[in-house]
């Protein structure tokens, strides 16, 4: 699926604040929840269009994920804790399933602009020992559910991503600065709101839609937070 533009991602568990239930400890739970969503990006990328099935070994996903098998395990058993995938039976047990897929709600997540060489290559810059990616990937998975499909943004307030991320609000800063550095989002700088003179931020996601933007729209689109 690596050479698709993007694929859906269903984005009703979002909507409902499951990224709050991943958190960083030291005990080692915030690594497994950023393996989580590692290997859910590339279930996403595998899924077939039309049923939201994934059949993807695990070496595969180890190799374009980094994680060991171990890790990658741990992953997957909190994806199906939080409802997010199902495991199809012991003699497919390659096979995920997107809870929701057809029902309700889903994002465009992107794909062909997140590889090259044959990997992921924000990936590369994962070492799992960090909260600023496991931040940083709750932001991406958010600022997939909430782009608004007319202005091909994100414009949500540092209140709403505290909200639906859990991510702590002196945190979401440094998890922005680390998604734009690896390239999996801009940062628009767009009139505020609430002051004549201020600006708020939103957020594109790298990939998707690329010839709507700023430069093609106008900043003075009417744009108002979710």
């Amino acid at each position: 699926m690596a050479n698709s533009p993007w694929m859906r991602l269903p984005s009703r568990w979002i909507d409902d604040h499951g990224l709050t239930q991943l958190s960083w400890s030291h005990a080692g739970g915030g690594s497994d929840n950023t393996a989580a969503l590692m290997a859910l990006t590339v279930i996403a990328h595998e899924i077939e269009s039309e049923t939201g099935v994934a059949r993807i070994t695990y070496d595969r996903i180890c190799d374009l994920t980094g994680l060991s098998r171990a890790k990658l395990a741990n992953g997957l058993n909190i994806l199906k804790k939080i409802r997010v995938i199902n495991s199809e039976s012991q003699e497919a047990r390659s096979t995920y399933t997107l809870s929701h897929y057809n029902e309700g709600a889903w994002g465009k997540f992107p794909v062909k602009s997140m590889y090259s060489s044959g990997r992921i290559v924000a990936f590369d810059e994962f070492r799992l020992r960090r909260v600023v990616e496991l931040d940083a990937l709750k932001l991406f998975f958010l600022f997939v559910a909430r782009r608004d499909q007319r202005t091909n943004l994100a414009n949500i307030g540092y209140e709403k991503i505290e909200e639906y991320s859990g991510v702590m609000r002196v945190r979401i800063k440094s998890a922005i600065s680390f998604l734009a550095s690896l390239s999996l989002v801009y940062v628009e700088h767009l009139p505020s709101q609430n002051s004549a003179y201020g600006v708020s931020n939103a957020y594109r996601i790298v990939g998707i839609e690329p010839r709507t933007n700023m430069a093609t729209r106008g900043r003075n689109v009417d744009l108002f937070a979710r």
